[in-house]
């Protein structure tokens, strides 16, 4: 008689690592220096990739990298294109990223997931809106959705004030042309704001641009 055979045991679920797709350029004979440009001011997303950039960069190369922030991201390509810049970073989630797919003067040298910082809804510590009011909220256009799930019960929003980056919505709010902010945490502490709603992070997937025809995803 034979033994019966043991049940195989499913693996047990471990949490997955934030996943590193593919940064080629860390890989590739590139110069010694590079400047990243990316969307600015201060406090965006945008920033905190670029730094995680440098930080993957000068651990892999040892090379010196350096950070440039612009108000739009075409502001940014344009300085790539001049030779301002040497790695264009655009977060994937920006509506307008196929335009720096298809320039054929640009190729894609790279690309990573990162997580952004904290983002919510944010106010002056001196004009929280309190009860059941309607709201104006200015916001960069690829997080918009968020403004629905972190919205708290009683407000109610008017308006979404577009605005070129995250950082420019915290401007907007800690100058009072809108109430409400939808930013991540660098901005609004940098504009005096403070979270009303809980933050949450976003999983991000961003793309590395350069010029020249020895990237990964040029267009032919």
């Amino acid at each position: 008689m034979s033994q019966a055979q043991a049940p195989t045991q499913a693996p047990t679920p471990t949490q997955a690592p934030t996943p590193d797709l593919l940064i080629d350029i860390l890989l590739r004979q590139r110069p010694r220096e590079e400047h990243v440009v990316t969307l600015g001011p201060g406090g965006t997303s945008s920033e905190a990739a670029a730094r995680h950039l440098r930080n993957r960069l000068t651990a892999r190369r040892a090379c010196e990298v350096t950070i440039g922030l612009y108000d739009r991201y075409e502001d940014a390509g344009e300085a790539l294109r001049s030779g301002e810049g040497s790695l264009l970073l655009v977060a994937n989630a920006y509506a307008g990223i196929s335009q720096f797919y298809m320039d054929p003067g640009l190729d894609l040298a790279g690309a990573f997931v990162f997580d952004t910082p904290q983002y919510g809804l944010a106010a002056r510590p001196d004009a929280r809106p309190e009860g059941r009011v309607r709201v104006r909220v200015a916001s960069h256009p690829a997080p918009v959705p968020l403004i629905d799930q972190l919205i708290l019960p009683g407000l109610s929003v008017e308006e979404v004030v577009p605005t070129h980056s995250t950082s420019a919505a915290a401007a907007a709010a800690g100058k009072g042309e809108v109430d409400l902010a939808l930013t991540p945490a660098p901005a609004a502490a940098e504009h005096g704001l403070t979270f009303i709603t809980r933050p949450r992070d976003i999983r991000m997937l961003w793309s590395v641009f350069t010029t020249g025809s020895s990237g990964v995803g040029r267009v032919r």
